[in-house]
């Protein structure tokens, strides 16, 4: 029974599943299509899913990053290169002796430094209210010795001074070495000579002349009275009776003798032309007078060239680069090292190879002009001496007047937004991050009284810098009691004009307060300055008599933080970013730029040559120089299609014949102009003309043209290019000057003739990669609905898709 029973079992099953498989085929297709649409389901879903997770992982970070600052990234370390491992041991024979070449000191003399040499004295300097006081600084050239030192001021002042209750008194180095009073009559010009101890004189000094002006015998009612002023005459002068002393040529001191920083006088450089021209001794030129040009800054340099000794004069610094097959004057010169063949020996008669750089400090002759030789027995060792002089770090090491160069460390070339005197690449950064005017990084602030100066300081936006709405800063300030709440406020100021402000409300004082205020986003340019003032007012005044208002102070402190919204964008041609030196010296170290000239360059050609390169040094900053320069046959491809070139020559030899072709200016054959179309000729041109263009070779690079019909016109560009009163005016693409006079000032204004032209259309063009970020950061407040709209976009792609593929199935 129990056997039987489990047999009906099992043949109930079977029929069962029998009758499954053979009666219902109608609800196994639907079965089957249920099935599908569930699995199209979950599929759909699972590939939504996986869409949205990869937008949210890439969503998160980017709205992480908007609400904190982003970290900066770490500096790069420069490594030495693995091919420039150090000998263990000299290899070469310096001279055993240890006598040091010395200049011989000229005769002492007088020498007369007018105020009106200074830009802030212009036609007087003018002292207003009770007290006022102006500041002049000078220096002291390093073979100087003052034998005597007088003061001679002109002045004049208004007839209203009471005599007996004004005066001038004049201070060198915060000593006073006299006063004046203020007692001529109407119209008289007063004159006063004052002497100075010469052991006050130092390095860097300061001239301060200050003035107490009152109008009554008994108290000046109102301070800002405006017959309360004095002025000094810009004729003033110091006087300067001294003697020169002996000059030791040791490269301790260097860049001295070739460049004296302290000199009153323009430096003058004298190059000696080699007696053949390549590729070595051009870029080695280029690259040593960029580096005079970093050392000068902002001072004057003369730069002239010589074809022989007998044409150096003696105020020259004579610089001679090459080998001495290729600057035969070498052997007349008394040199440290003996020459055999045309090639240097070291101290035990042995040939120095050619990939070995030699450094020289001697003098001519006659001993009265200094001589820089950095040479080699072959180009590769010529390259190298002058690598070493133009490597900030390295130079420090040089000491003796004989240097031998075996090896000079590789320096990367910098980022291309890593530009020292600007602001720092990260956008959140603090005063602390930013330099003062002598490269110290700047602390906390104070200053004193109701007429305290403004803290300035360079807020240099980078010239592809585009700002965003967002940008913003916060200042942290503390001030002292004893300040008036109704009138005493702090504000910000950009390039003078005011963006906000806060009153100072404690008459008991506040510690590091803070404010936000925003920055604008089309005012902060590459040469804009940040004032922050305090305007202190003392609680109590008192009448008829001098306001003691040094208790009054306050402090901006270093930690005063900033935050940009920027992206890099720039629109070029545009020759006043050239102002700042881009887009050629991005990056810093001049890598990204080559010089071409003319096969057979003329004088003019070498000299704009060497003058384009000063300029590239002083708008540049950097641990090295990798500037290069070419004759036009000699510029390789590579260089031709990815640098930023700058062509110079006349219209007849200029190395790109491309840069006349178009409908913009041009310059043509027998003196032909050419502007859209319109054509003239003229006789004579002696017009310059500066021109920069997108590079015909690559649309992400310039070509910058430096060129004129003559060799005059190639010397009116050198004086646009050298002087600042002309450089700082460029505009446009296209720049035409003339000069209207036989030796023109750059001062004058109508000594010379500047049209500027704009013939092309400008291209913008991104700096790096982040835009899209900046964008994204920018208005990371949208990304969550984004994401939800996009996910269901996704979803409805996916179901769409999955029909069709089940209708296709069918």
């Amino acid at each position: 029974m129990k056997y039987r029973h489990r047999s009906t079992r099992s043949s109930a099953r079977d029929r069962l599943l029998r009758n499954r498989i053979s009666g219902h085929d109608i609800s196994c297709k639907s079965h089957h299509r249920v099935s599908r649409s569930i699995v199209s389901q979950k599929l759909a879903i699972l590939l939504t899913c996986v869409l949205t997770s990869s937008l949210i992982a890439v969503t998160l970070p980017l709205i992480s990053t908007a609400q904190a600052q982003r970290e900066p990234e770490p500096a790069s370390i420069s490594q030495p290169s693995p091919s420039t491992s150090l000998s263990p041991s000299p290899t070469y024979v310096l001279p055993s002796s240890t006598d040091v070449p010395v200049v011989e000191p000229p005769a002492g003399g007088q020498y007369v430094l007018e105020f009106n040499r200074s830009p802030v004295v212009g036609n007087r300097l003018r002292l207003e209210s009770i007290y006022d006081e102006v500041r002049l600084g000078f220096t002291r050239p390093r073979n100087w010795t003052p034998e005597n030192v007088q003061v001679l001021l002109r002045y004049r002042h208004s007839a209203a001074l009471y005599a007996s209750r004004s005066n001038l008194t004049v201070l060198v180095n915060g000593t006073s070495i006299g006063s004046v009073p203020l007692n001529k009559p109407r119209g008289e010009i007063g004159s006063v000579t004052l002497s100075v101890p010469k052991d006050l004189i130092q390095d860097y000094n300061e001239v301060v002349v200050a003035a107490l002006q009152n109008n009554s015998p008994t108290c000046t009612q109102d301070p800002y009275d405006p017959s309360l002023w004095s002025e000094i005459l810009p004729d003033s002068k110091i006087v300067f009776d001294f003697q020169p002393q002996p000059v030791a040529m040791d490269f301790n001191r260097y860049p001295y003798p070739v460049y004296d920083t302290l000199s009153l006088q323009t430096n003058q450089v004298a190059y000696l032309q080699p007696e053949t021209l390549n590729e070595a001794w051009l870029t080695a030129a280029t690259r040593y007078h960029a580096s005079l040009g970093r050392v000068a800054d902002y001072r004057a340099l003369d730069t002239r060239l010589v074809q022989s000794l007998d044409e150096v004069e003696e105020t020259d610094r004579l610089v001679i680069i090459g080998t001495p097959e290729n600057q035969a004057a070498l052997s007349s010169l008394d040199l440290p090292l003996p020459l055999q063949n045309g090639r240097i020996l070291d101290a035990e008669q042995k040939v120095l190879p050619p990939d070995v750089g030699v450094l020289m400090l001697t003098t001519t002759a006659d001993r009265r002009v200094p001589v820089l030789v950095a040479t080699g027995n072959g180009d590769a060792g010529v390259t190298k001496a002058v690598q070493f002089l133009v490597q900030a770090q390295d130079q420090k090491i040089g000491t003796g007047n004989v240097i031998f160069v075996e090896q000079v460390n590789e320096i990367p070339s910098p980022a291309l937004r890593e530009w020292p005197n600007y602001l720092p690449i990260e956008d959140s950064f603090k005063l602390a991050d930013l330099r003062s005017f002598n490269g110290e990084p700047y602390n906390d602030v104070t200053v004193r009284g109701s007429h305290a100066p403004a803290l300035e300081f360079d807020f240099r936006a980078l010239p592809d810098d585009q700002f965003l709405p967002g940008s913003s800063m916060i200042l942290r300030y503390s001030y002292g009691p004893q300040t008036n709440p109704v009138t005493s406020l702090v504000e910000v100021e950009l390039d003078g004009i005011p963006l906000d402000g806060r009153r100072l409300t404690s008459t008991n004082g506040a510690n590091r307060q803070e404010f936000r205020l925003d920055l604008p986003t089309d005012r902060i340019k590459p040469n804009s300055k940040m004032q922050v003032n305090f305007r202190l007012d003392p609680r109590e005044r008192r009448s008829c008599s001098r306001v003691t208002d040094q208790q009054l102070w306050g402090t901006i402190h270093a930690d005063t933080s900033f935050s940009l919204q920027r992206q890099n964008v720039v629109r070029l041609p545009d020759l006043e970013l050239f102002r700042y030196g881009y887009p050629f010296a991005a990056p810093q170290d001049l890598s990204a730029t080559a010089m071409v000239v003319p096969d057979q360059p003329s004088d003019a050609d070498l000299l704009l040559l060497l003058e384009a390169s000063e300029r590239l040094g002083r708008l540049s900053k950097a641990d090295s120089i990798k500037l290069n320069a070419y004759r036009a046959s000699q510029l390789p491809p590579e260089a031709r299609n990815q640098a930023h070139l700058i062509a110079i020559g006349t219209q007849a030899q200029f190395p790109f014949p491309e840069a006349f072709q178009g409908s913009g200016f041009a310059l043509n054959a027998a003196s032909v102009r050419q502007w859209q179309q319109s054509q003239i000729q003229t006789n004579p041109d002696r017009g310059g003309v500066v021109k920069q263009m997108v590079s015909p070779w690559n649309q992400e690079r310039v070509l910058l043209v430096l060129t004129g019909q003559t060799d005059a016109g190639l010397e009116q560009v050198r004086h646009l290019i050298g002087q600042d009163p002309l450089f700082y005016q460029l505009e446009g693409d296209t720049v035409l000057i003339s000069a209207n006079r036989d030796n023109p000032s750059p001062y004058e204004a109508n000594d010379y003739n500047l049209e500027f032209l704009q013939e092309s259309p400008q291209r913008q063009i991104v700096g790096d990669q982040r835009s899209w970020w900046l964008l994204l950061r920018s208005n990371w407040f949208i990304l969550v609905p984004a994401v939800v709209v996009a996910a269901l976009f996704l979803y409805g792609v996916a179901q769409l898709y999955l029909k069709r593929v089940a209708v296709q199935q069918r």
